[in-house]
Formats: C-alpha cells, structure tokens, sequence
C-alpha cells in the first residue's frame, strides 16, 4: 500500500522504483506505462517544431534514460500526477539536448520502446489540432490514450465474458447523452427486451467509469486526485 492507503497502483509502484522490494514489478509498471503514453509526448515534441526524426529520437531517448532510472531522482519534487511528472521531465530534457547539441545516444543497456515512427506521424497529421499550443496537443492526447486504454479494457471483460457481441452492439451508447431512441434497434440486433437493453447500457456505463477511475488512479499519487484528473482530461478532450 502507498502512503495513506492508497493502493500500490503503476504510478506509486514506479516512484518507488529505486527502493521497491520487488524492482522488476515496478519497471514492469514502468515499461508499459512508458508504451501507453510515449505517443503524447512525441506530438508535444511535434508541436513544439521538431522535425519527425528528432521528434522520434527525443522521445526514444527520453525513456531510455526514465528506464535507466535517472530521473527518479526529480519524481518525489514533482509531487502528484504523472502526466505532469513526463511532461515536465520532458520538458528538460527537451531543453538539455538542445544546450548540449548532442546526438541522442541509444541503448545504454536498456532496450529501446518500439516506436512506430511512420504509424507515430500518421497519427500525428491526421489528429492532431495545429491551432493548439504543445501543452493543450500534450494534454489532450494523454486523455485520448488513456480513454482509449478504458475502452479497450471493457472490451476484453466484454470478449472475456462471451459478450462481445452485446459490447459491439452497445458500445455507442457510452455517451451520456446518446440518443435512448436507438435503443430499439440495439434490442432487436441482440434479441432482447428494451429495458434488458437499458439495464445493459446502464451496467456497461457504470463498468466503464469503475475502469476510467482505475485507470487513472495508476497515473495519481492520492484518491483525493482521481475526481480531480477525471474533470481535467474530460475538459481536454472537449
């Protein structure tokens, strides 16, 4: 358990990565954070006027030098979230490579994150709003990972359970403000009452908040955070 009782979630296990009983939990934790948000960070890089292949490097770099846990020295003053922790770490060593004017050097030891560098620009051109400073595309696309990582979680529970077909069928109702009226295909599509429909829609909509909370419990320091960060990303993504 973290301080205060709140439980040992990815985020709280990789602060204490240095000193963490088990260090090949945390670094786990650690990687597949890394997996799941290196793509915010690449369009922030973006953003701020970096050609693709530096953009590539400075965030390939960056995370091997977060995996060879030099900068877990800095985690415990920048204190709450790690989206703030990233960014501004980022931000450093942004500015660091640009001081030096050194080549990023790979490897080290550590194997590299696989970077779909071509995937990565794709992505970058077709989604990203230019008109946004780095910080906002920063902001919005760590929401949009972390909702898509939600989304997918369902699924499997959904596919897990032997109901993909009712998560195919009900998913668009998600949206707090999806129109009921559709309901009555979604009842005939699955063979089901439209109320069965409504008590589903309403159980998948409560699951995927208990997983959008989950999720981003993994990526704050207290509970007190949680609501907090709900309110923040919801307000990015708008």
């Amino acid at each position: 358990m973290a301080r205060g009782g709140f439980p040992a979630t990815r985020w709280t296990l990789v602060r204490r990565l240095s000193d963490e009983d088990e260090p090949g939990v945390a670094r786990a934790a650690l990687e597949d954070l890394c997996r799941l948000y290196w793509f915010p960070l690449y369009a922030f890089a973006r953003g701020n006027g970096c050609p693709v292949e530096v953009a590539e490097d400075l965030t390939q770099g960056y995370f091997l030098k977060l995996l060879e846990k030099d900068l877990f020295s800095q985690a415990r003053q920048e204190k709450g979230k790690l989206r703030t922790f990233l960014l501004v770490t980022f931000k450093r060593f942004m500015q660091d490579q640009a001081e030096s004017a050194r080549a990023i050097k790979r490897g080290g030891g550590v194997p590299p994150l696989s970077i779909d560098t071509e995937e990565a620009e794709q992505r970058y051109v077709k989604e990203i709003s230019h008109s946004d400073s780095p910080d906002r595309l920063f902001d919005r696309r760590w929401a949009l990972a972390l909702l898509d990582r939600v989304l997918e979680t369902l699924q499997s529970e959904y596919a897990a359970a032997g109901k993909k077909d009712v998560f195919e069928a009900l998913k668009g109702f998600l949206a707090w403000n999806s129109a009921d009226g559709r309901q009555t295909a979604a009842a005939g599509t699955l063979g089901m009452t439209e109320n069965n429909v409504r008590v589903s829609v309403f159980r998948m909509r409560r699951r995927y908040g208990d997983l959008l909370r989950q999720h981003i419990a993994d990526t704050v320091d207290t509970p007190a955070q949680v609501a907090e960060e709900i309110d923040y990303l919801l307000q990015a993504v708008q």
